[in-house]
């Protein structure tokens, strides 16, 4: 008889209820980590989370490498989105087929972090600064990823990172404060609509901790997550993260201890010790035999786990997908699919009539160290084939073609600096090599010798050789800083160690029978780094003008290297265009002005001086690339991209980079005041729009509008209408602009369509801190349609009925410290190691405000939930921090940092509404409620 689990015709709580209980404890046990093993008696087969397929399969060899999430993101078309995610997840199921252990069908994609700040070093994973956007897009990829089937998974779609990730500095140990509006109305909606609709049936915690808690521990997965999904989701750990709990974050003191604690907030899959489980599995047992874990808790996590695996089909007798093959991989579908989202990806940022290339275009000078490459990040694909700018014009006319890179000398010590025909270590002869400068941002330079091709690395033993096709790898060792030193010589700063190159002398005969000699190996003394003197014998810049010269016209293509200067584990410190590559595109602009710059990088850019006639931008563009900028630049296509970030001035205009309070801060286009480079949505077509006849109304709890777009223009184009709106009157500070819906059209030459869009009326609310939920508001709004945030066509206004929000009732409950209206110098922890949070001040002289509180005819007294561990005072101020009357003292006995007491002190006379200060005399002191007693 077929065992219940595998009854396809059974409810599916049902089969997973009937194969958990045939489980021992210990089985059920070893399902907690990544890498599950087999249960032979019952025929289970092995299963295994995380196979990466951010934007195409990971890791795995060739496979279709379509644009990064944030140039996906950039053509505005959630349906061409959810087609690329179902040719990855088509992709990723034929490698499944061909090796079930290397490919699971669990897969960690698509990441929703908002794009808050654009220095963060992952910024090509997320798909915008706009969490709505965001959520779009990722339930877009997340539906595509899972299959079109109601009931069977075609894959297991992953949302990254939960939460309040966007930085790489320090990210394991530092903390996101996420006030109650920021995280309900800028980080939480990401995640909401894959999870909700189905689309993503899993979650990662991220690396950070959120107000003080490790991400992993946050009982929001339990509160919110699990909430918004209509079934089982599993939450897998990041690499490594489990052990952070004890180690970097030290937040709990055993790994026992730490893991219990895991699974009870919600954690279901250990990712850590890669396939090595038994350690885990070790902690988990040593938990569940100290009582910090029971058999229920365990079961819980395992029911997750098992869920999954029931919806891929693992268990039943056939599946929609068990056709799809090996011969899907890289199929001319896929590359065809390739080639449209980079087309449609690419954004015209500027152009004064330049583009499109007219037919009788007869020679393109290609110019850049990008123009001929084509570059992997480092959660792309393997690249089948790499169609790169210089290939993809090659095939409309003549092009000819230079790097623009310097070619250089370096010597010391009266000898010159060599390279190994064999790829070995670099050292003294007395006729010069010839090395490549490649100028990547930061101060970051890569050198590639000449008569090798390689590129210079370090090897393991510390030692200068010239092995490598170019930076990569996770810890890359390919990239180097200059610093100066006497009589114009520099000494070579590795970067990945922080040591320097300094020259050794070789005496012994080498293994391979050649003698020895001179050779370069990292020291960590700056003293011992060698003085090199480096000699430019061809400017890249001056070749590049040369060649431009000659060319109807030039095109520029300049951008990063995804690995360099930014990437997963380091943070941009600025976002200039390498000065090298700038200096390149003012030389050839000079020489001919007919100069287009082509921008390939995964996050916004800024440059000095004029612009050029044209300037484009798209993510690292895959393999299609080339082909896609040919299409643009020549007019087959118009381009379709819009930007789904600020394009800032300069860094400078952007908060802390661990300022996560964009309300406070002002910051991404919701808050922005300045005046942005590029601003959100911007993107030119090679036609003009005109916007006309907008018509505005409220009516059955919906805004709906509609207005007419007509091709002004001679050209066939699309255009993206963005539809925003503002709340122009509040309690609160509200958004200068919020995107609530765009709507994409192709018009031929002098036509027009009439575009309609509605929203529900709830999508207006706001988070209120005063009754903890959404709350649309009695007030005057405004509909803004247009280009971008900052290109407005159309406009008119129109109220909302909703509440009127009134002073608080200082008696009614408890307040939560976090639920204030302002502060200044205090931050965001955690009340407790499980649940809760509170605010601890940083500095003397903090304050949080709680505005229009209504103590009556009088509080008689008042009383806060507090600890400070150097104890100290916190003073009740009415209407100023600094000048208000003082209502009362409260002081705070000394205390752990978790032993929060009740502290009681009396008011003074104070009635009326006000608004209530909460000042802290002292540094260090955490408060997480405030409760008033009513005057009898």
């Amino acid at each position: 008889m077929t065992e219940p689990f595998r009854d396809p015709d059974l409810p599916l709580a049902t089969r997973i209820a009937d194969l958990r209980d045939r489980l021992t404890l210990a089985e059920k046990v070893a399902l907690l980590h990544q890498y599950q093993p087999p249960v032979e008696r019952l025929g289970l087969a092995p299963f295994r989370t995380g196979t990466e397929a951010l934007h195409g399969l990971a890791w795995l060899g060739p496979a279709t490498v379509f644009p990064q999430a944030v140039g996906l993101a950039s053509t505005w078309d959630p349906d061409l989105v959810r087609r690329v995610g179902e040719a990855t997840g088509d992709e990723v199921v034929a490698f499944h087929r061909k090796d079930p252990a290397g490919a699971g069908l669990n897969v960690w994609a698509p990441v929703v972090n908002p794009l808050r700040d654009p220095r963060w070093g992952r910024n090509e994973e997320g798909y915008s600064e706009d969490p709505w956007l965001t959520g779009v897009m990722g339930e877009a990829y997340a539906s595509g990823l899972r299959g079109s089937a109601p009931n069977i998974l075609k894959t297991a779609p992953t949302l990254k990172h939960f939460l309040g990730y966007n930085n790489e500095t320090d990210r394991c140990v530092t903390s996101s404060d996420l006030p109650p509006r920021v995280l309900h109305e800028y980080e939480l909606p990401a995640y909401r609509p894959a999870l909700a609709s189905g689309a993503a049936v899993a979650v990662m915690p991220s690396y950070n901790l959120v107000n003080g808690r490790p991400a992993h521990l946050s009982p929001l997965i339990a509160q919110v997550l699990r909430a918004w999904a209509p079934d089982d989701i599993l939450v897998v750990s990041d690499a490594y993260a489990p052990a952070n709990l004890t180690g970097l974050q030290a937040y709990h003191d055993d790994l026992p201890e730490a893991y219990a604690h895991a699974v009870k907030a919600g954690l279901d899959s250990f990712t850590q010790d890669d396939d090595r489980p038994e350690a885990t599995l070790g902690h988990l047992r040593a938990a569940l035999e100290r009582g910090l874990l029971t058999e229920a808790d365990v079961d819980a996590a395992v029911g997750h786990a098992l869920s999954i695996r029931f919806r891929l089909g693992e268990f039943d007798p056939s599946t929609p997908y068990d056709d799809i093959t090996e011969e899907v991989v890289n199929r001319p579908e896929h590359q065809a699919l390739a080639r449209e989202a980079a087309r449609r990806s690419i954004v015209l940022l500027r152009n004064d009539g330049l583009l499109p290339l007219p037919p009788g275009t007869r020679r393109i000078a290609v110019i850049g160290q990008l123009g001929d490459t084509l570059m992997e990040d480092w959660y792309s694909g393997t690249l089948p084939y790499a169609v790169t700018a210089r290939a993809g014009l090659a095939g409309r006319c003549e092009t000819v073609f230079c790097e623009a890179v310097d070619r250089i000398t370096l010597s010391v010590d009266g000898g010159h600096v060599v390279a190994d025909p064999d790829g070995g270590p670099l050292g003294i002869a007395a006729e010069p090599g010839l090395f490549d400068l490649f100028d990547w941002g930061g101060g970051s330079y890569a050198l590639r010798s000449v008569a090798t091709g390689r590129h210079l690395s370090i090897d393991d033993d510390g030692v200068l050789v010239n092995d490598q096709p170019g930076p990569n790898g996770w810890e890359v060792r390919q990239t180097f800083r200059t610093e100066e030193r006497p009589r114009g010589t520099v000494a070579f700063r590795h970067i990945s160690t922080g040591r320097y190159l300094a020259l050794e002398s070789e005496p012994e005969a080498r293994l391979d029978g050649r003698p020895g000699g001179s050779r370069f190996r990292l020291a960590d003394d700056a003293d011992a780094a060698a003085w090199i003197t480096l000699e430019t014998v061809v400017s890249g810049a001056e070749a590049a003008a040369a060649l431009a010269a000659t060319a109807d016209v030039a095109v520029v293509v300049v951008g990063d290297h995804p690995l360099v200067n930014g990437r997963e584990t380091e943070d941009r410190l600025d976002l200039e265009l390498p000065a090298a590559q700038q200096a390149v595109v003012r030389a050839v602009r000079e020489a001919n002005p007919r100069t287009v710059m082509v921008i390939s990088s995964g996050y916004p850019v800024t440059w000095e001086g004029d612009d050029p006639p044209a300037v484009l931008w798209s993510s690292h563009g895959g393999q299609e690339y080339g082909h896609a900028l040919a299409e643009v630049l020549f007019g087959d296509a118009d381009p379709e991209g819009r930007l789904t970030q600020t394009w800032y001035r300069s860094a400078c205009e952007l908060p802390d980079l661990l300022d996560y309070d964009i309300i406070a801060s002002d910051a991404t286009y919701q808050y922005f005041r300045g005046t942005p480079l590029y601003p959100f949505g911007h993107g030119l077509s090679y036609t003009d729009f005109d916007y006309s006849d907008l018509e505005v109304e409220v009516t059955g709890g919906r805004l709906v509008a509609s207005a007419t777009v007509t091709n002004t223009g001679s050209r066939p184009g699309v255009e993206v209408v963005q539809i925003y709106t503002r709340q122009r009157r509040s309690r609160v500070k509200q958004a200068l602009r919020r995107l609530r819906g765009f709507v994409k059209v192709r018009l031929d030459p002098g036509r027009s369509t009439r575009i309609d869009w509605d929203l529900d009326i709830r999508e207006l609310a706001f988070w209120d801190v005063v009754g903890n939920r959404f709350v649309v508001e009695d007030a005057p709004h405004k509909i803004m349609i247009g280009r971008s945030a900052r290109d407005i066509r159309l406009c008119a206004s129109f109220h909302v009925e909703g509440e009127h929000i009134g002073p608080r009732d200082a008696f009614a409950a408890p307040i939560p410290a976090v639920d204030h209206d302002e502060y200044d110098s205090v931050s965001f922890v955690d009340a407790s190691r499980v649940s809760g949070d509170a605010v601890r001040s940083t500095a003397e002289g903090a304050w949080i405000v709680f505005r229009s509180v209504d103590l009556g005819a009088g509080a008689a007294s008042c009383s806060v939930l507090a600890t400070s561990v150097e104890g100290g005072v916190i003073t009740l101020r009415l209407d100023d921090p600094l000048y208000g009357p003082v209502a009362g003292d409260l002081p705070v006995p000394r205390a752990g940092r978790y032993d929060l007491t009740e502290v009681r002190g009396g008011l003074a006379e104070a009635q009326g509404v006000h608004d209530l200060y909460l000042v802290f005399e002292n540094a260090g002191i955490t408060v997480a409620t405030l409760s008033l007693c009513e005057a009898t």
